[in-house]
């Protein structure tokens, strides 16, 4: 396993274009054992191209990305089964039941059809969803079909997760309990990136907080460091602050206007 003081992550100098378009712009970054990172910024701000090039789901960019202290592009497929990933649009396979689902899945990861179905079972009992474990993935609210995207991140008991909106559809009670397990894996050494447009939860959950903007890092640190380094009060401020966005009110007011027919 890796030193605890040497980046379970690290990112060098990471470009990556779309024909003329430059998505990421020089992203340097190193993430430690242990921290929740909350990976946000507008839409197209590059995200999600950061994270499908760690998983190596993206080719074609150039600088460096060492996970697990070896470069990705030399690394073979195996490094794959220390990370877990919710993204934020995933198909399921509808046909299956969720015992099927994700007995499949930790085959996938290495794990026995028996000890998959077991971990499997245990974890839909505890996100109170034993009932429909053998009902069709078609049958499920979207909050449901969350849950099982979260405990199939899970199931083989990565290093490093990777979370996109991954509360989208649960419930108040889940995301409670959800909050509480990214504390709780983190404490165990566990590294967590959080990406979510929901401000008021990325500034409570997050110990380091990394914000892009086309393309690039504007701001890193903890929510501490953040405010005390910006004039404004909250993430959300500080989010629209640093990506130059202050129309809202009067967006909303037109929107208003238009809806009332003035």
């Amino acid at each position: 396993m890796e030193e605890n003081n040497q980046p379970i992550l690290s990112i060098k100098d990471l470009n990556k274009s779309y024909g003329a378009k430059n998505v990421l712009r020089g992203i340097n970054l190193d993430i430690y054992k242990g921290q929740i990172i909350g990976y946000i910024g507008p839409n197209g701000a590059g995200k999600s191209t950061t994270v499908k090039i760690i998983l190596g789901l993206e080719e074609g960019y150039s600088g460096q990305v060492q996970l697990f202290g070896k470069d990705i592009s030399t690394q073979s497929a195996a490094y794959k089964k220390r990370i877990g990933y919710v993204p934020e649009m995933a198909d399921l396979y509808d046909n299956l039941t969720a015992e099927e689902y994700l007995t499949f899945i930790g085959e996938l990861y290495g794990s026995g059809t028996e000890a998959a179905g077991t971990k499997a079972e245990k974890l839909m009992d505890l996100f109170g969803l034993t009932e429909v474990y053998h009902s069709r993935i078609a049958s499920y609210s979207k909050g449901m079909k969350q849950k099982i995207l979260i405990i199939s991140s899970l199931l083989h008991n990565p290093d490093i997760l990777f979370f996109d909106e991954p509360i989208n559809g649960l419930d108040a009670n889940s995301v409670m309990v959800f909050k509480e397990l990214l504390a709780q894996l983190a404490a165990q050494g566990k590294t967590i990136f959080y990406s979510s447009h929901i401000m008021d939860v990325v500034e409570k959950i997050s110990s380091r907080i990394v914000l892009l903007h086309n393309g690039m890092i504007v701001a890193d640190g903890s929510f501490e460091e953040l405010k005390n380094t910006n004039s404004e009060g909250t993430l959300e401020e500080i989010f629209n602050q640093l990506t130059g966005f202050n129309e809202h009110k009067e967006t909303a007011q037109k929107i208003v206007s238009v809806v009332e027919g003035v």
